[in-house]
């Protein structure tokens, strides 16, 4: 299959509801090259998506298998910074605080907007994630 269709087919992926996507390079029989197409998606969306993957690829079937997932608790808020409010997601175990992220997507905005690097960004972000949410710890 031609490399142009990973990009495409990430997106379509995504579309319809996956949660995750990734490839990895493997060898196949006879030692030939392939990708590995990996999704992770919702028991409810598994039909939708391994028909995606049957109609926009090379393949001509799909493997699955059901796998357990434990998440933290999640919490959603903005944080104000230099350059506007920012989404930020918080991450709880048994009811503690252990993880703040800024959503990547808010922080492309920003990069291309201001015309800085993203890794700037981020860091300025983190920095008063630190001062707001960690300070005491």
């Amino acid at each position: 299959m031609s490399s142009e269709v990973y990009s495409y087919l990430y997106e379509q992926i995504l579309l319809q509801g996956a949660l995750d996507m990734y490839t990895e390079s493997i060898y196949m029989k006879k030692n030939r090259p392939a990708y590995k197409v990996t999704v992770l998606c919702n028991e409810d969306d598994l039909d939708k998506i391994t028909k995606l993957l049957l109609v926009e690829t090379s393949t001509f079937g799909v493997r699955y298998h059901k796998l357990e997932r434990t998440m933290l608790n999640r919490k959603f808020e903005k944080i104000t910074t230099q350059y506007g409010d920012i989404q930020i997601k918080l991450g709880y175990l048994n009811d503690k605080l252990i993880k703040v992220t800024p959503e990547y997507e808010d922080c492309k905005i920003i990069a291309n907007k201001e015309k800085i690097p993203l890794i700037k960004v981020f860091e300025e972000i983190n920095y008063l994630i630190g001062e707001k949410f960690f300070k005491n710890c």
